[in-house]
């Protein structure tokens, strides 16, 4: 099983052929809104490929829920563990450019509702993959880590936004998964030793024992562990939309990790999961089904059997 304590929002995206400078308007040419939030994102690419998913989390009493919950219903995620509340539903305000870029402003609302005493919900067990963000409370993301230990259960931090704040905990994490940005400032708020990005990526693992994922976008993906390091490569695509890539990778990876895979591997389905949700519009409209990532994978590796 995978459980999922995070973040349940309703995105509200706009369309521009270019993203505005400060202080700059600038015209758009569409508008939509999808379910999102980066737990919500991850528990649905979870089940898409394949896992069983549980979601603690929390939304409002408002028709945002409704539409924040939608594919997660469908995705038969257990949502057993999301409770209302009066405060509103997440929303995250989304400007995509004409090349696939975005920008990202978060309202937490119910989300900021998430507390320690919540992770009752999570019924954690044994051999469970518990899957945390930070867009609730980091107090409850903390306590999460150290209720998934106390279970034996393997934990994935997609540590994201960045908050300097968790450097003193970032290590009770097993998987660590930030994209280059995030990294090298959580490198540089550990005081890891000066260098390029895998030899600081090696220190981490090293120092902490723990595995650390860093995403390249179209450049693929760099993970360092205590006993190696792996260079994975991204599909070769035009993107159009990047706003769930990131959340659809930690989903794929969870689900890899969960199912038995070697570290490799999960890398891979995460990263051509993460490939081919830049090619359609959407955090959760875009996550794509595990028969979508085995056939790019095949046609991909043909030589390697995936």
């Amino acid at each position: 099983m995978i459980i999922v304590i995070g973040s349940i929002n309703l995105d509200l995206i706009a369309t521009v052929e270019r993203l505005p400078a400060p202080g700059e308007t600038v015209p758009g040419n569409g508008f939509s809104t999808a379910p999102g939030g980066k737990g919500a994102n991850q528990a649905l690419a979870a089940a898409r490929a394949g896992a069983k998913v549980r979601m603690v989390g929390a939304v409002g009493k408002d028709p945002f829920a409704v539409q924040a919950l939608d594919l997660l219903k469908a995705g038969a995620v257990d949502l057993s563990g999301v409770a209302e509340m009066h405060a509103s539903t997440g929303t995250a305000l989304i400007l995509v450019g004409g090349a696939g870029e975005n920008m990202i402003a978060v309202v937490p609302g119910a989300n900021a509702s998430v507390v320690p005493g919540d992770l009752a919900k999570a019924l954690l067990a044994k051999g469970d993959v518990v899957l945390l963000q930070h867009e609730i409370p980091l107090e409850t993301v903390e306590a999460a880590l150290d209720a998934a230990r106390d279970a034996g259960a393997v934990t994935v931090l997609n540590a994201a936004p960045f908050h300097s704040g968790v450097t003193a905990w970032l290590a009770k994490a097993d998987h660590v998964v930030a994209n280059e940005t995030e990294f090298d400032l959580y490198a540089d708020a550990l005081a890891l030793p000066a260098g390029d990005r895998p030899t600081r990526m090696r220190a981490f693992a090293e120092k902490t024992g723990r595995v650390v994922i860093v995403t390249l976008g179209g450049d693929g993906v760099l993970a360092a562990s205590p006993g190696g390091f792996h260079q994975v490569p991204a599909l070769k695509i035009e993107p159009v939309d990047t706003v769930g890539a990131g959340d659809t990778f930690c989903g794929y990876l969870a689900a890899g990790l969960s199912s038995g895979l070697p570290l490799e591997d999960a890398l891979a389905r995460a990263a051509a999961a993460g490939s081919l949700a830049c090619l359609k519009p959407g955090a959760q409209p875009s996550i794509p089904l595990k028969a979508d990532v085995d056939a790019a994978l095949a046609a991909a590796l043909p030589d390697e059997g995936r």
